[in-house]
């Protein structure tokens, strides 16, 4: 479980292909301070295990899923990543609960700098649309966001925009995105338990029709 706060910027020292995955070698000098064999760790916003690791490196398998559904696709060598460990239980929660499993990827539309700060727009797959309301939160390649803009819900092709202040312009690569930039996107946990639900017809308790029964003819 991770929070969306990015410790640092790592970057992919090797790919090399695995079965139908690859595995990934980062340069990660915060993030393998304290990691262990098994450890998770949050790479641009995909959650990774730690199978190998040196002082300032650690290497991870990434699967056939997991390259399909995010940028990690094709990654490689050079790519600068956004890294954070996962949350220790005594620790806060900066940002908002991500859990490193992506719904999907994004592409930058536009960046428009301000004075103080950035709004940048990001197209948005059709299916995912419902699950991101204006002042909620989305993780971003890993970084916790919150929504400072929506497209209509008749919009065929969605959008969402998010403001970035100074620190995350400097701390992520998200200061790097330009036009055309694919993201990894990972909607709001609650929304998605939502959605789920209501993809359920509404049927009645038996226990409760019963005993709601019984105290009705007592």
């Amino acid at each position: 479980m991770f929070t969306g706060i990015v410790e640092e910027i790592g970057a992919v020292t090797a790919v090399e292909p695995s079965g139908d995955g690859v595995r990934l070698t980062l340069r990660a000098p915060l993030s393998v301070s304290d990691a262990a064999h098994g450890d998770s760790i949050s790479v641009s916003g995909v959650c990774l295990t730690v199978i190998d690791q040196g002082d300032d490196w650690f290497t991870a398998d990434v699967m056939k899923q997991t390259l399909d559904m995010s940028t990690l696709s094709d990654v490689a060598p050079g790519r600068a990543v956004n890294l954070e460990r996962a949350t220790a239980a005594h620790g806060r929660l900066g940002g908002h609960i991500v859990q490193g499993h992506i719904d999907g990827t994004g592409t930058v539309r536009e960046v428009r700098p301000g004075a103080q700060w950035s709004v940048v727009r990001v197209g948005i797959p059709v299916d995912l649309a419902p699950l991101v309301v204006d002042k909620g939160s989305i993780a971003i390649d890993g970084v916790s966001l919150t929504v400072s803009a929506v497209s209509p819900a008749a919009e065929a092709e969605p959008w969402l925009e998010v403001s970035l202040i100074p620190e995350t312009l400097a701390a992520t690569t998200l200061g790097r995105a330009e036009a055309g930039t694919p993201v990894n996107l990972e909607t709001d946990i609650l929304a998605r338990h939502v959605q789920r639900m209501l993809a359920f017809p509404t049927t009645e308790n038996p226990a409760a029709t019963a005993a709601s029964t019984e105290r009705g003819s007592a």
